[in-house]
């Protein structure tokens, strides 16, 4: 009977691992009831990941054996594929290509390995018609995958809300022609600092959009977490697309401090985070040291300070 028992754990065990591993596959169809992001059984769910660094700058780790390294060391369920539209010698305007299949390459590895994906239009400034055209072809060829997920504008700077409101209309117009459900991502003004102004006025006609607000906690205080809060009460769903512990320059000293009470907030709301960035730049918000492979398989010695956190606070906090 001990021997049976045992066999019986281990299977258990071992379907139980396998269903851990499947994420989409067992969360599937992600849409926003309320305020709150949930799953094909309308249960609240939390999406935490990184982001890639700019593809147009760092494009050695576009590819899918890095996105599967994040899934099984880092236990991502989501990743951020960061579409440079013009910084860098292969930004998307100057060599769209190339662009398209390094974010494709991400894509693929994501769907692969069964976790949930950002398509990031990686800018500061609006460009409406690449945008639309880049977006229509991307909900063509994968509106029948639930890991997708549409961020259309990175981080406005000196947009303001109207302008931002009206790009962002043009361009969930083409992506819902193509593709209903999948979760849309839309800035906020001042690199996605001022969400109370979307939620004073906010965009109507489609299901299943989310607003982000982006933070780097050595910067960023309680004020941005009391403005969240009442942008949520007042009915915005929020999304934390990109966020780190140092300042918002990218670089200086981690605030430990001030990021672990960012992480608290974010997981007493059951808000989804994302932390910038896989790359190697010599910055503290860059995760990677230059020694590290393009395909993942990142020993200690290879992260930063900055790596070595956020991958003790997602192997805490996704399993």
């Amino acid at each position: 009977m001990k021997l049976k028992a045992k066999i019986f754990t281990i299977i258990l065990m071992m379907v139980f691992s396998v269903s851990k591993a499947q994420f989409v596959k067992r969360h599937g169809q992600l849409s926003v009831e309320g305020t709150q992001l949930v799953d094909q059984n309308k249960q609240p769910i939390v999406l935490r990941g990184m982001s890639f660094g700019w593809h147009s700058m760092w494009p050695r780790f576009y590819n899918e054996k890095a996105v599967d390294w994040l899934k099984k060391d880092f236990k991502c369920n989501v990743v951020r594929a960061a579409l440079g539209v013009e910084l860098g010698a292969m930004s998307y305007n100057k060599e769209p290509q190339q662009s398209k299949d390094k974010i494709e390459a991400v894509i693929k590895g994501a769907i692969q390995s069964d976790i949930y994906v950002i398509v990031d239009w990686h800018s500061h400034n609006i460009n409406l018609n690449e945008a639309k055209l880049y977006f229509d072809e991307v909900s063509k060829k994968y509106a029948k995958y639930p890991n997708i997920i549409y961020e259309i504008f990175n981080e406005p700077d000196d947009e303001t809300w109207p302008e931002i409101k009206a790009y962002a209309e043009e361009v969930i117009k083409v992506i819902r022609k193509n593709d209903p459900k999948n979760i849309i991502l839309i800035g906020s003004p001042h690199w996605d600092q001022d969400v109370n102004l979307p939620a004073a006025d906010p965009i109507k006609g489609y299901n299943n959009l989310m607003y982000t607000m982006h933070f780097y906690a050595a910067t960023h205080k309680k004020e941005l977490r009391d403005r969240t809060d009442a942008a949520i009460k007042s009915g915005l769903p929020i999304f934390i697309s990109e966020s780190a512990g140092m300042e918002a320059t990218g670089d200086g000293p981690l605030d430990y401090k001030a990021w672990q009470e960012y992480i608290d907030w974010m997981e007493a709301r059951k808000l989804s985070w994302i932390t910038w960035s896989v790359s190697d730049k010599d910055e503290t918000c860059s995760i990677l040291k230059k020694s590290a492979k393009s395909e993942g398989k990142w020993k200690k010695e290879d992260l930063k300070d900055s790596g070595i956190k956020v991958r003790e606070y997602l192997r805490k906090y996704n399993q």
